[in-house]
């Protein structure tokens, strides 16, 4: 069942252009894409909107057959060629929480099956929950190296108490162990006699790397295993860490993987790691192929290929979703957190010199990486664009472009809103089928997306063209395919009706090229029998590209006024320049010829003279060092009469006051006053007091147009009113007040200086000697006097 889509085109085209005209405004029109395509199957291609007509007689009147589906009024529904893309969810089972027997959902839909047009982007809803009891394997893999020693006996104590952690959160826990050493090689690990079997004390000869233990669910078993293994010794600070994880990560079934599960791949060192081309120190030159190579546990390629690189580690855990977790001593930290940049879902810890932390560095990092959510897609993808929206847990948050979502708890669940689009058709039809995956990031939960690119029309399909050669719609010298004639060898035109004879179509061709130049028609028209056949502008309209070649454009002129070089009475367009009528000039016709705008007041001067300004296009350019302005350049800017001439309408217009309170309107009417809280900085203010003795201001400029523009200031500054009685009141008080205090100082002098003088009046008194007896005024008459040389004798 075909679905006609021209009347809902056509009625959201009469909406915008119905809009357009409310707001006054034009709405811009895009170049219309569909026009020129050749082929249904590049019709369909090149825009999403772009539809095809394959009635044989539609391009008779030079009709566009891929044109938009609005333009298609005059094709019949039946020859209509425009397909629709199609989303099918082919299996969109619901997220669930994961138990022993049966395997968690986390990602909803699991499979898209999409078919679509390029340039017409498909949106879907992906959903993804954090799984309550999700499989977690963890992979121990340790230096055992000498100087990790220590770590070694640490570890095999705290193997169920990893465990019990992680039985906390999830149900479904698998713990495995291997270890690592180095390449048994020189200048890694010393090959002396006595020191191959026996690197130090108590040691087991070098190894490159060994499974200990296959992930499995006892924990016990883990400690034995531990605890049995030995360490080893080798010469450089580096270890050969690398191989190791490129081992556990490839042999997925001798290290026990399981699918679905959360892969771990704990990764304890207290030194550095070789990568790609350290090898060759050792002479081993074979690039790392990346494989699994362990038999019996041994990894057996050691001595014989390099290490692998950062990128083959970074590819292998996208390939496998393994979660990478380096647990490495304090000096070695800032060197493996570089590689978060390299390799995808990795997180580094810091591990204590013991490994005492480890469980809690298993659980902290555990809980990192299921927090973060991150989407990405598989190879496959190639020209596809995808991308991701989200709110992520805010709800009602802003749609972002994202594709990570962070602080996720068991249980919580987010939306991606995914966009797919694809631009172009690829030239091999290989490539119109397509398959990838879009997955979480260290998840092996995807959704696949099956996709089938819309390239060709079913009207071009081999079986049609079979049986359409040598039709007569192309004078039985082509094949009639889509409408349209597909000519054979020396026969061209819309119907075939051109014949090249001796006359090649390329000779033929270079007829309908203007001299210099490399397109045909200037790729506005058809050259058909050595003559150009020129192409509508746009659509179906009527106008068309002119000229030999189809070389000019007589529509596409400067405008003026908003008419095409000014309208007719101006001038009109010949080939893509405006021809001006004798009254007008200029690049569109705008620049008037006459001077009667520019006559001054007296009638005889054009713009006040020479010195003030010049007339051009009927409008006087004031010349900039006068110091005149106005349409004729008899206004003055530096000068008072322009604001005596506009003071009353001030007053009155804004300020509601002065002469013209009574007949504003009558007398201002021609004025261009705006209003505003505070005038902008310039040079020509203006400022009168009125009856109040009140000051208002203004100011005024010239538009571009030489028209007076006043500015004036909305409130007024008067002066502020005198309160007599508060002054009258005030000073009153004030006189009291003052006498008050000093009668207040006076009574403070006098009673200080009274106790004064009785504490001096109190003191001497005490300190009189004489008898209580005798009267200190009484003087005897006789004088008694002593010869001091006789004194004591």
């Amino acid at each position: 069942m075909k679905i006609d889509w021209r009347p809902v085109v056509l009625l959201l085209s009469c909406l915008s252009i119905g809009l357009s005209q409310r707001t006054g405004s034009l709405i811009p029109t895009s170049k219309n894409p569909c026009i020129g395509q050749k082929m249904c199957g590049e019709c369909i291609a090149v825009g999403k909107d772009c539809a095809w007509c394959e009635e044989p007689t539609y391009d008779a009147e030079n009709k566009e057959r891929c044109n938009l589906l609005s333009e298609h009024s005059n094709c019949k529904q039946e020859h209509l060629v425009f397909p629709q893309s199609i989303l099918d969810r082919t299996k969109n089972s619901a997220p669930k929480d994961g138990t022993k027997t049966d395997n968690p959902i986390q990602l909803q839909p699991q499979l898209i099956n999409l078919k679509m047009r390029p340039n017409d982007p498909q949106k879907f809803t992906l959903n993804f929950r954090l799984a309550n009891n999700y499989p977690v394997d963890l992979y121990y893999l340790m230096d055992l190296s000498y100087s990790m020693k220590d770590d070694k006996e640490k570890l095999a104590t705290l193997g169920v108490l990893i465990a019990n952690e992680m039985n906390n959160i999830t149900e479904n826990f698998r713990l495995g162990f291997g270890s690592f050493v180095d390449k048994v090689v020189m200048p890694y690990v010393s090959m002396a006699p006595n020191k191959i079997n026996n690197p130090c004390d108590q040691c087991e000869p070098a190894y490159g790397f060994k499974n200990q233990l296959p992930l499995n669910g006892d924990p016990s078993l883990f400690q034995t295993k531990v605890q049995e293994a030995k360490v080893s010794g080798n010469l450089d600070a580096p270890e050969g860490g690398l191989d190791a994880v490129m081992q556990a990560i490839a042999c997925e079934s001798q290290i026990g993987w399981r699918n679905p599960s959360r892969r771990m791949l704990l990764y304890s060192t207290d030194a550095g790691f070789h990568f790609a081309g350290d090898g060759k120190l050792g002479g081993i030159i074979k690039p790392n192929d990346g494989q699994c190579h362990l038999s019996n546990g041994i990894y057996t390629e050691s001595s014989t290929q390099d290490y692998p690189s950062i990128s083959q580690i970074a590819a292998k855990i996208e390939e496998k979703n393994v979660n990478l977790i380096f647990a490495v001593t304090e000096k070695q930290v800032d060197i493996y957190k570089q590689l978060k940049n390299f390799i995808p879902g990795s997180v580094t810890g810091r591990l204590a010199d013991d490994s005492s932390n480890i469980v809690a560095l298993v659980r902290d990092n555990y809980q990192k990486i299921t927090s973060k959510v991150e989407m990405s897609t598989t190879s496959g993808a190639e020209d596809v664009i995808i991308r991701y929206f989200s709110r992520c847990k805010n709800k009602t948050g802003e749609l972002s472009q994202t594709n990570i979502c962070e602080g996720l708890k068991v249980g919580d669940s987010v939306s991606f809103e995914v966009e797919i689009e694809v631009k172009e058709c690829p030239k091999d039809s290989q490539g119109y089928s397509k398959k990838f995956d879009i997955k979480p990031v260290g998840l092996s939960d995807k959704l696949e997306v099956r996709m089938e690119l819309i390239c060709k029309c079913d009207c071009e399909s081999e079986e049609k063209a079979r049986d359409n050669r040598q039709s007569k719609n192309c004078n039985n010298h082509g094949t009639f395919v889509c409408g349209t004639c597909a000519c054979d060898d020396k026969y061209y035109g819309k119907t075939c009706d051109c014949y090249t004879g001796n006359i090649t179509q390329t000779a033929l061709e270079e007829q309908c090229k203007e001299p210099g130049k490399e397109l045909i028609c200037s790729g506005r028209g058809e050259c058909v029998c050595g003559n150009c056949e020129c192409k509508p502008r746009r659509g179906n309209s009527e106008e068309r590209y002119s000229g030999k070649w189809c070389q000019c454009d007589d529509y596409s002129c400067p405008f003026y006024d908003n008419a095409l070089c000014g309208g007719p009475e101006h001038g009109t367009c010949r080939c893509g320049n405006c021809s001006c009528t004798s009254n007008f000039t200029g690049e569109n016709c705008g620049c008037s010829t006459r001077n009667d705008s520019c006559i001054s007041s007296d009638g005889k001067t054009l713009c006040g003279g020479p010195e003030r300004g010049q007339c051009k296009c009927n409008r006087c350019m004031c010349t900039e060092k006068s110091k005149y302005q106005g349409t004729t350049c008899e206004d003055c800017k530096d000068c008072k009469m322009v604001c005596r001439q506009n003071k009353a309408c001030v007053q009155c217009l804004v300020h509601h006051t002065g002469e013209f309170k009574d007949s504003c309107e009558e007398n201002c009417r021609d004025r261009n006053i705006i209003k505003k809280p505070s005038l902008p900085e310039g040079f020509n203010t203006c400022e009168f007091k009125d009856e109040d003795d009140c000051i208002f201001y203004f100011t005024y400029d010239y538009d571009g147009n030489n028209e007076l523009k006043i500015i004036a200031q909305e409130t007024k500054e008067c002066p502020t009113k005198v309160n007599v009685l508060a002054i009258v009141l005030g000073v009153v008080i004030g006189i009291v007040l003052v006498g008050l205090a000093l009668l207040l100082i006076w009574k403070l002098v006098t009673t200080i200086n009274d106790r004064r003088e009785l504490a001096r009046f109190e003191k001497e008194t005490k300190d009189a000697k004489w008898d209580t007896g005798e009267n200190p005024v009484y003087k005897p008459a006789t004088s008694e006097y002593k010869n001091p040389t006789y004194a004591g004798k």
